[in-house]
């Protein structure tokens, strides 16, 4: 089965008359009462289709029966997602989701947060810091304390302004 199979199931389902056969066909119930509304051209689309994205076989009654494991294959067809890796298995879209646990994890989410909040040499008042980091984190005051205790943001002696150290 190849990785793209999973759309012929989708595109066989996703027709209202093709998974009323189906759902008969499963329940091992007699699907002529679906079939009697269908001209017999579309009677042979719709067996056709099921057959295609092996969601059923002919039986040897001349019926057609369900193959019972064709949606654990269709899974186990499809590439697996691709898990990110380093700092990126810490941020989904951007936004941090997971405060690292291990040091040198927090350390890189930190330094790469730092870089993502100021250009070297860039100063920001507090207002413009949390606003920053609002939209990289739900705790921008907890966040900005972190940067700061770590050594990557430096605040004025007056504790108004930030820039990177």
């Amino acid at each position: 089965m190849n990785e793209n199979a999973w759309r012929a199931v989708v595109a066989a389902l996703a027709d209202e008359r093709a998974r009323a056969v189906y759902a008969r066909i499963v329940l091992q119930q007699d699907a002529e009462e679906e079939f009697a509304v269908m001209s017999p051209g579309k009677r042979r689309r719709v067996l056709g289709a099921l057959e295609a994205a092996g969601l059923v076989i002919p039986s040897p009654d001349g019926g057609h029966r369900a193959v019972p494991d064709v949606f654990a294959r269709t899974l186990a067809s499809a590439p697996a997602a691709e898990r990110p890796t380093g700092i990126g298995r810490f941020f989904v879209e951007g936004r941090l989701s997971v405060y690292p646990a291990r040091d040198a994890d927090r350390r890189a989410v930190l330094e790469h947060i730092a870089s993502r909040l100021l250009a070297e040499g860039e100063t920001v008042d507090e207002a413009g810091i949390n606003e920053r980091l609002s939209t990289i984190t739900d705790d921008a005051a907890s966040m900005r304390r972190y940067l700061v205790d770590a050594g990557l943001l430096v605040r004025t002696a007056a504790g108004t302004r930030y820039s990177r150290a």
